[in-house]
């Protein structure tokens, strides 16, 4: 059996699944000050009247990320760069307190310039004076040759907490790589201990089953491997919603997702069964990183939006004042016009009429009528961010590929709806997009089942140089020697890098998990000396694909 907990910005979903069915399923509202008692109460709910030592995985989404970046609650880090020649310093400016040290690395992982070892110390000293107690250390290529990074850490005081780049991304762009490594350093110590905490928990309860962690990107992480780039769990809530869909939906068809919670609908497309990857790395708060994403967009509009109302016009605002007024809380949302006109069974009926009537009275409408008119702006901001969305979607070379392969221009078959509110408005929005509406059994708690039915994955990234006959595994910082006296071609390289990754599914425990493994980038360079090839540089990234692991879904 299997569980999925998502610990979403509204509630935190649990499921207890075998593969086959939901046998368990619970929401509670999250406690945003107490995350871990939101998790622990949905997690002994599921698995009240079960056996745990027939549980076999547990994955976890959760928001702690987003919520401690969003809302400024991370310790600040301080950054030591070693730009090398190139762009002028002040291009690299990130909001916080920031070392230039000499000492450069160029794109071949060659040394042009060594490390000043009194320079490095007397940033460390500077750091420490002004209350830093992390920094976060990035050269411009330690992708390609770590050692300058390794020697800055170690000529910096033991009480400062450092971070190194190269452990974080292997990819190059130095400006996102400083990003993902700053934001890295900054949330390692809340996800640590909040880990930590869920650990226990689960010690507490006897239930030894492997904890992983779901990633934007849809794949899953050991928590060692999650402890050690918590960042990429920051878009986990949309990656489990698209899972959780694709799980509850017809197989292989192309569908839109929009996940309506409590604050903001999630939309992501899935294309032919398969979710969409954003090409490029994901934006967290205004820094542009490195973390692999599903283009997903947010959009500011929920259940329990706030609503106003007047005689020329219904307004949904981006914001949240609580929960719906059916549900207690203090004024007009969708979810109440919702409730009015039976279209969700959530809350108390009485309290949606009351609201209802009273707003309808002072707009001199109908009640029925501003209800309605409710239900359609929802629709139409939905639609309209659809449309935003597929300008967006478009551009993405994943997309591009696919539709080229279909020989025509095709919009989706299906508009999936998950979250609380989906089953009121979805069919509206289906409806005026020409589209199938799908509301799946459980949709209420999508996302927990896409956490449940998230496939486990491995990421290696392998830069090779011919001529030195030297490559390096970047995700573990190791390097070896190529085989001597014999033509070094693309296909050994990509051969390499999955022989790579799979000794690392191995270690992190989830080799069954790795079949047909795929190459997601590929870059050889010539590397001419007086008029001759002397050798080839290879930048190989193999992976295991993402997927998911059942289906519930109907006509399977």
């Amino acid at each position: 059996m299997f569980i999925g907990i998502d610990v979403g910005g509204t509630y935190t979903d649990a499921v207890l699944t075998d593969g086959n069915r939901i046998i368990a399923k619970h929401k509670t509202p999250t406690r945003h000050e107490n995350l871990l008692e939101s998790l622990v109460n949905a997690l002994d709910a599921v698995t009240m009247d079960v056996n745990v030592s027939a549980v076999s995985r547990i994955v976890l989404s959760t928001t702690l990320v987003t919520n401690v970046i969003a809302e400024n609650k991370t310790p600040p880090v301080a950054l030591i760069l070693s730009p090398g020649p190139g762009l002028g310093h002040s291009e690299y400016r990130f909001r916080t307190m920031t070392h230039i040290v000499s000492g450069a690395i160029d794109y071949r992982g060659r040394e042009i310039a060594p490390v000043d070892r009194e320079e490095v110390v007397r940033a460390g000293q500077d750091i420490k004076a002004q209350g830093y107690g992390i920094a976060a250390v990035v050269g411009k290529f330690s992708n390609r040759n770590n050692s300058h990074e390794i020697l800055i850490k170690d000529f910096l005081d033991n009480d400062l907490e450092v971070e190194m780049g190269h452990l974080v991304s292997g990819r190059l762009n130095y400006p996102r790589r400083i990003a993902t490594t700053m934001l890295t350093a900054a949330t390692k110590g809340v996800f640590s201990a909040f880990l930590g905490a869920v650990k226990t928990s689960l010690k507490n309860r006897n239930i030894t089953a492997p904890v992983f962690i779901l990633k934007a990107d849809g794949g899953t992480l050991p928590p060692d491997s999650a402890l050690r780039i918590p960042v990429e769990t920051i878009f986990s809530g949309p990656a489990a919603s698209v899972l959780g869909a694709m799980s509850l939906s017809p197989k292989d068809q192309t569908s839109v997702v929009a996940d309506i919670g409590g604050t903001t609908t999630d939309l992501a497309l899935i294309l032919s069964g398969q979710p969409l990857l954003a090409s490029k790395g994901a934006v967290v708060e205004d820094y542009l990183t490195h973390v692999r994403s599903f283009a997903v967009r947010s959009v500011p509009l929920g259940g329990d939006s706030t609503v106003e109302v007047t005689r020329e016009k219904v307004q949904i605002l981006p914001r949240r004042n609580g929960p719906a007024y059916c549900m207690g809380g203090p004024g007009l949302t969708p979810t109440d016009a919702l409730r009015f006109l039976n279209k969700t069974d959530v809350g108390d009926l009485s309290r949606a009429a009351h609201i209802i009537n009273r707003k309808a009275a002072e707009a001199e409408k109908a009640p029925e009528v501003l209800a309605q008119e409710i239900v359609s702006e929802a629709a139409r901001i939905i639609i309209k961010s659809i449309e935003q969305m597929f300008n967006n979607w478009e551009q993405e070379p994943a997309y591009r590929i696919w539709e080229f392969k279909q020989r025509k221009r095709i919009r989706p078959n299906n508009v999936v709806g998950v979250g609380g509110a989906a089953k009121g408005l979805i069919p509206e929005v289906a409806a005026l997009m020409n589209c199938n509406a799908i509301i799946p059994e459980h949709a209420e708690v999508a996302n927990a089942l896409g956490a449940a039915a998230a496939q486990p994955t491995v990421t290696v990234n392998v830069r090779i140089d011919t001529e030195q006959g030297t490559y390096t595994v970047v995700e573990d910082g190791y390097s070896g020697k190529l085989p001597h006296g014999r033509k070094f071609t693309e296909e050994d390289a990509v051969r390499l890098a999955k022989d790579a990754l799979f000794d690392r599914a191995e270690r992190l425990g989830v080799k069954e998990y790795v079949r047909r493994p795929e190459v997601i980038h590929s870059e050889v360079f010539n590397m001419v000396r007086n008029w001759t090839t002397t050798g080839k540089i290879f930048d190989i990234s193999v992976q295991t694909p993402r997927d998911i692991l059942f289906y519930l879904g109907q006509e399977q």
